[in-house]
């Protein structure tokens, strides 16, 4: 349960951080969730920011879970 919340967290940081890099210069459109859904789009560095900061602390509550 550990590895697959880690991993969790993971996936969703790495979207966070490319839904930035697509705000700020336009890249990584293929890879975000964000950009791919319409009623994300005009909230778009919003929802990746939150995304970083989730991703972040599920890597984090990962330590938390037992085996």
């Amino acid at each position: 349960m550990k590895r697959f919340v880690e991993t969790a967290g993971f996936i969703v940081f790495v979207q966070g951080a490319a839904g930035l890099l697509y705000e700020w210069t336009g890249w990584f459109r293929l890879w975000t969730v964000v950009a791919g859904l319409e009623f994300l789009r005009d909230h778009g560095l919003l929802v990746s920011i939150v995304l970083v900061v989730a991703g972040g602390a599920l890597m984090i509550a990962a330590d938390s879970v037992r085996a």
